[in-house]
């Protein structure tokens, strides 16, 4: 048998599943590791910590399935993006944690440079908006904050990279230093017209070429693991950010196609073709992934908080003892009670992206309960994903029909269903909820030959569970003007 080793890092853990050629996971290795918050708004982690904990979940798949290294035919890489690690080129150490995504600490830096009225040059060079979500503020950051950064950059003796690039290093003994078009489209330096590091926008962060990896397509051999992990060399044969790959294990190959992940945060995607299409409405335009010379667009809409306001009932309020009770306590309500919550726990996304927006709890009454105060959560998760597909279809002038799901938070039944009635849309889960991780593997299985071409793909995904609209149009009228009004007295709750 042929197995695909499938590498999912994300902001939590990091994973490792072996994928055969029928798209079965036939073995799982998750660790967890340590999140750093420094300040308020500041969110970090160890990259050394992020490759060791990779490095273990390899390890114990491969022990656990007891499978040979020369039956892995190759490597696929999907991680969390815009996270930045800044590393010596000679040592390969960090010269500073990595900055997550969800960091939001260059919120300053990111007003500077509205008022230096170049956002609109970015917007129309990225596909992305300027906020402090992407990678390049963050550099700049570590460049300006971190003693001798600066000097040692114009040297060309630091590398920059996403979450693919630093396990792409280590796993080849620092020969590789490359990212691929998903991922270098999330960082405010990448032309997605060029498909290349754009000039004017080195500049105007402030981030010499030198330090940036080289850009490749998301489906093809970039090089092979030292000897030292396998005693076996292993291609490395796909790289793509989370979302990228999710929606290509999605099998959300056609034009119109949405595909939404529900995880630490809710991350839709349309797939729009060949073609960029520019938001009005402050979505962004993405590279979706480049086979061989085809690229392919998405338009993409991020909300920051979707399991991670779960994770807050339960960690920070101690409402709940896991996410499963949040379910059972909505529940026991009719209604939200008039109840709206918007995590902002981190600031707006899509549409919205308003850095310096925070966490709100609304209509509360002394007969507001538990129960009421989760079924506003789980509302607050369908709400933002609402106005992101809302806003979506508009920008692309179409109309959706159903829209491909997966994620922890798909678990809730009362929030897929909600979802459907919000959007006036069917709701489709696959039969496997690992199709971020099965994205990276079938874009490895493509390079090395496993699969021959996407309809063979596509024939893998399967739809298990459905749901339909069961309220009219009419009855999520009212609820979505209370939903609007909410999320203006959100805004702008953190004064510059």
């Amino acid at each position: 048998m042929d197995y695909i080793l499938s590498l999912d890092q994300g902001t939590t853990s990091s994973r490792a599943l072996l994928v055969d050629r029928h798209g079965k996971i036939t073995g799982v290795a998750q660790k967890e590791f340590k999140q750093h918050f420094p300040k308020s708004g500041w969110v970090e982690h160890d990259a050394a910590e992020i490759w060791f904990s990779e490095a273990a979940v390899m390890a114990e798949v491969i022990a656990k399935t007891k499978v040979k290294a020369k039956e892995i035919k190759a490597i696929g890489i999907t991680n969390q993006r815009e996270t930045t690690v800044v590393w010596d080129r000679k040592t390969g150490k960090p010269i500073h944690n990595a900055i997550v995504w969800q960091d939001r600490r260059t919120a300053d830096y990111c007003s500077k440079l509205k008022k230096e009225g170049v956002e609109s040059t970015i917007i129309e060079k990225t596909g992305l908006v300027l906020d402090p979500y992407f990678s390049g503020t963050k550099i700049r950051w570590i460049l300006d904050n971190i003693q001798g950064a600066k000097e040692k950059a114009n040297r060309g003796e630091l590398a920059f990279g996403t979450i693919e690039t630093w396990l792409l290093w280590n796993l080849t003994a620092g020969k590789c230093h490359m990212s691929d078009v998903s991922n270098a489209s999330r960082t405010l330096l990448f032309n997605i017209h060029t498909l290349d590091w754009d000039d004017e926008l080195l500049k105007i962060f402030g981030v010499p070429r030198s330090m940036l990896p080289e850009i490749r397509g998301n489906s093809e051999v970039y090089g092979q693991t030292h000897m030292e992990l396998f005693h076996s060399p292993i291609p490395i044969a796909a790289m793509a950010g989370d979302q990228q790959s999710s929606m290509f294990g999605h099998a959300c190959f056609e034009k119109g196609m949405i595909k939404t992940t529900y995880g630490t945060g809710a991350f839709s995607l349309l797939n729009t073709g060949n073609e960029i299409v520019h938001s009005k409405n402050k979505l962004l335009s993405t590279v979706a992934w480049q086979i061989k010379d085809e690229v392919t667009y998405a338009l993409e809409g991020s909300v920051f908080m979707a399991g991670a306001s779960i994770q807050w009932l339960r960690d920070g309020l101690n409402l709940i003892n896991d996410a499963k009770e949040a379910d059972v306590e909505a529940a026991k309500v009719k209604d939200n009670g008039g109840v709206y919550l918007v995590p902002a726990f981190t600031g707006l996304g899509a549409p919205h992206w308003d850095p310096r927006a925070r966490g709100t709890l609304l209509g509360l009454s002394r007969g507001t309960t538990k129960g009421h105060i989760c079924l506003a959560t789980l509302e607050g998760i369908a709400f933002q994903v609402h106005d992101v597909i809302h806003s979506m279809l508009q920008d692309a002038k179409m109309s959706g029909s159903i829209m491909r799901v997966d994620g922890g938070v798909t678990l809730s039944k009362i929030l897929m269903q909600f979802q459907a009635d919000l959007l006036q849309m069917n709701i489709g889960k696959p039969a496997s909820q690992e199709t971020t991780a099965l994205g990276a593997s079938y874009l490895a299985g493509l390079a090395v030959g496993i699969w021959k071409d996407l309809d063979e793909i596509s024939n893998l995904w399967k739809l298990t569970d459905e749901y339909k609209p069961k309220k009219p149009p009419e009855h999520i009228e009212y609820p979505l003007k209370k939903w609007k009004r909410a999320i203006e007295c959100t805004k702008h709750w953190e004064m510059e």
